[in-house]
């Protein structure tokens, strides 16, 4: 631990003078590296203010945001009635665990499944939690009221898939990074091809299958869209073999695809709905499983929880974020400059060899770059559109995911295709 482990007052007053100091972007970059563990690697930029569609680095310099931070931002960086919300309740009470009541947990539940049509939720912080909820809540429904011997229930997942990193997740992940190393994997898991509807239907014919666990678009994926009708095809044979339709919505979900959820393009409401990310607008960590009485019944107390779940922070914030949604019309403006950019893109994608696709719905959208997903291409070319303005990042290596705040406007996401084809032109041959 170094010579001032056991002098701690030392350590701060160390702290305090380092951090008075306006370190530079190497130095933070350098002082992760040395002090963090080295589970991500982040594109080189430290970035320091954000409001609304632009972040700025330590240096001063300002960038589109077009991850969203995964798509938790969509309403814009540092949104002012949600960052209210938040320093209200802050000021008056942050925690009280699920050990007594609150007074923002009950209007937030309320608010929250009349908002996406559920009669109950079990809220949660992040989205692989959330999901390992939805698992929980699917395989009890399997033993107390499909009548599954305990231990014999399955779920249906998909190839491809992207659900989170937790042990359980893991086990049926295609990523080779996310699974080597991390076993034993926990069984009970049956994966099939992503659109792919008569895979479905076999694997469906096992009685002890219990739930269907899918994304309605798989994002880390490289944003891959189903064939139309594969949502509502999918829930019918669930619904045909009394099974669960579980929609991981956790990227897709709140107006990102130009629909409240992705599920709705299709007119379809899950058995199970799990929510996080922009929950919150990106300001606090909130995530949260729907299902109706019959489903989300079978939880007792003590067989389920979470110290900060549903904390009154949470719930304040997370009112204010579905507020934002409506009152400024986010899916509408996803779905029309959604259109406008893969419109425009695409005549990028005529004009450059280097760039082989675009595909999307709503703001979550992709190009695949022509060359093989081991080259670095497209992390260069996300280095170059960092240099000119713009922040994206790569996915399964020639793909790149482009996703901004669905606050911006017209104007400014032109101005961001004009960097993307001024950033494409250096990499013609």
């Amino acid at each position: 631990m170094g010579p001032l482990r056991d002098e701690p007052s030392l350590i701060i007053k160390f702290f305090k003078m380092e951090t008075m100091e306006k370190l530079s972007s190497e130095q933070l970059m350098q002082m992760e590296d040395q002090y963090g563990a080295h589970n991500y690697h982040p594109l080189p930029v430290v970035l320091e203010k954000g409001e609304g569609v632009y972040v700025w680095d330590v240096e001063g310099k300002r960038y589109y945001d077009f991850l969203s931070a995964y798509s938790a931002v969509n309403q814009g960086h540092c949104h002012p009635k949600i960052i209210g919300a938040l320093t209200e309740q802050a000021k008056k009470l942050t925690l009280t665990s699920r050990a007594f009541y609150n007074d923002s947990l009950g209007p937030y539940e309320k608010f929250a499944t009349q908002f996406f049509g559920f009669d109950k939720m079990l809220p949660m912080n992040t989205g692989a939690e959330a999901v390992e909820t939805a698992i929980k809540i699917c395989r009890k429904w399997a033993y107390e009221k499909k009548g599954i011997a305990e231990n014999d229930a399955k779920i249906i997942v998909c190839e491809g898939n992207f659900h989170g990193r937790t042990t359980t997740i893991i086990s049926f992940s295609n990523d080779p990074d996310a699974r080597k190393n991390f076993g034993p994997y926990t069984p009970g898991f049956i994966k099939i091809a992503y659109d792919d509807l008569p895979a479905l239907e076999v694997a469906l014919s096992d009685p002890n299958v219990a739930g269907f666990l899918v994304e309605p678009i798989q994002g880390e994926a490289g944003v891959y869209v189903p064939q139309e009708g594969y949502l509502n095809n999918a829930k019918a044979l669930c619904e045909q073999n009394n099974v669960l339709f579980i929609a991981d919505e956790v990227q897709t979900g709140i107006a990102r695809t130009g629909k409240l959820l992705a599920c709705d393009h299709e007119d379809v409401k899950p058995d199970i709905l799990i929510l996080g990310k922009a929950m919150s607008g990106g300001v606090y960590p909130v995530s949260a499983v729907l299902a109706n009485d019959h489903i989300m019944g079978v939880i007792k107390p003590g067989q389920h929880g979470s110290t900060f779940g549903g904390n009154p922070i949470a719930g304040k914030v997370a009112v204010a974020a579905l507020e934002v949604i409506t009152e400024e019309k986010l899916a509408e403006n996803a779905e029309e400059l959604g259109k406008l950019f893969r419109s425009e893109v695409q005549k990028l994608v005529d004009k450059y060899n280097v760039l082989k696709l675009v595909r999307g719905k709503g703001l979550l959208n992709a190009v695949v770059i022509n060359d093989s997903p081991e080259s670095s291409t497209a992390w260069d070319i996300c280095v170059k559109l960092k240099e000119n303005g713009m922040l994206a990042k790569p996915t399964h290596g020639n793909i790149i995911r482009f996703a901004p705040p669905l606050v911006m406007n017209r104007e400014q996401l032109l101005d961001c295709v004009s960097i993307i084809d001024k950033t494409v032109a250096a990499f013609e041959k």
